[in-house]
């Protein structure tokens, strides 16, 4: 099968929850979606406050529900993988060095029609084995031809 890329208006709404508070991001932008044989990767980027440049997302999300993995380039690099009913180290990149965490995989779940799709999971991150968060990511999306 060939690979088929499109470009996408792009809505991400990303909750989390610490110690019963509830924090929610919502970031709406244009990216890209490639279609391929075992998964659907989704690119865009995020434009932060001058001087600091676009971060460069890649969301990889496999078509049998099973893994995500969000990758994050630009100033400080991040590798999320997010494993259905799994557990994976991740490190995650701040002004102050790398940070190395759990994620929790709680649930995957993918729907795209060629056209419109909604991709969420769920994950949970802990530090040093104690729960620092419980986080979802709602991707919502739909070709934009312009």
């Amino acid at each position: 099968m060939d690979k088929e890329i499109n470009n996408i208006l792009l809505e991400v709404i990303g909750t989390q929850r610490i110690d019963g508070q509830k924090d929610k991001t919502e970031l709406t932008t244009v990216g890209t979606i490639e279609h391929q044989e075992d998964c659907y990767i989704i690119k865009y980027s995020e434009q932060q406050d001058p001087p600091f440049a676009p971060i460069d997302v890649t969301v990889k999300i496999f078509k049998d529900e099973s893994l995500v993995e969000m990758t994050r380039s630009g100033a400080y690099e991040s590798r999320l993988i997010i494993e259905k009913s799994g557990r994976n180290l991740c490190h995650y990149g701040t002004e102050y060095g790398d940070i190395l965490m759990g994620i929790a995989g709680h649930s995957i779940e993918t729907s795209y029609d060629g056209t419109n799709g909604r991709f969420s999971f769920r994950y949970d991150i802990d530090l040093n084995g104690a729960l620092a968060s419980r986080n979802e990511v709602e991707m919502v999306f739909r070709n934009n031809q312009e």
